[in-house]
């Protein structure tokens, strides 16, 4: 009987953890804010007024571009974007770079395969990227032809997941 009551007690226990980890899960959002390589995408993303919709139910797959990838733009464009008059484009942007969907990395792996090599993603913002894989790695093409490397993948949160890149990407 005590046999019985330890399981009863111990697996009650295993619940209540599984119930507090599942409940302090960062979201997407906050996965950002605690990363030193995504300041400007946080910025940006606070600029943009996208913080309440990026901490929705989602799911969302971000492509999320490093404080680097920023850097690569010509000078004074993220200064620009960030202004208020700016809004809507910047929310363009970042928009451009969430797809709907938790897209982990198999599932993008699967569908690259799938489509004979690559697959398009249709984003928010309601543009097109390209995943392909070139060089073992995943790249995404925009509509304009840049391309940007996925350096990291599967930063899972509550409401999706984040893949990290090492360009801006641009809608046309």
């Amino acid at each position: 009987m005590k046999s019985v009551k330890n399981t009863i007690f111990a697996f009650a226990l295993s619940l209540i953890a599984v119930s507090a980890m599942a409940q302090n899960k960062k979201d997407i959002v906050d996965i950002a804010i605690g990363s030193a390589d995504h300041t400007t995408l946080v910025a940006a993303v606070k600029a943009a007024d996208l913080v309440a919709t990026l901490k929705g139910a989602g799911p969302f797959t971000v492509f999320a571009p490093t404080n680097a990838a920023f850097a690569k733009l010509p000078a004074g464009t993220v200064e620009t974007l960030l202004k208020p008059e700016n809004k809507a484009t910047l929310a363009g942007i970042l928009t451009y770079h969430v797809v709907a969907g938790n897209l982990d990395a198999t599932k993008v792996m699967a569908a690259i395969k799938e489509g004979m090599g690559k697959v398009v993603l249709t984003t928010v913002a309601g543009g097109k990227l390209t995943a392909s894989i070139v060089g073992g790695k995943v790249i995404l093409t925009d509509e304009k032809g840049g391309k940007a490397t996925v350096t990291a993948t599967d930063l899972k949160g509550s409401n999706g997941v984040i893949h990290v890149i090492d360009t801006v990407v641009m809608p046309k």
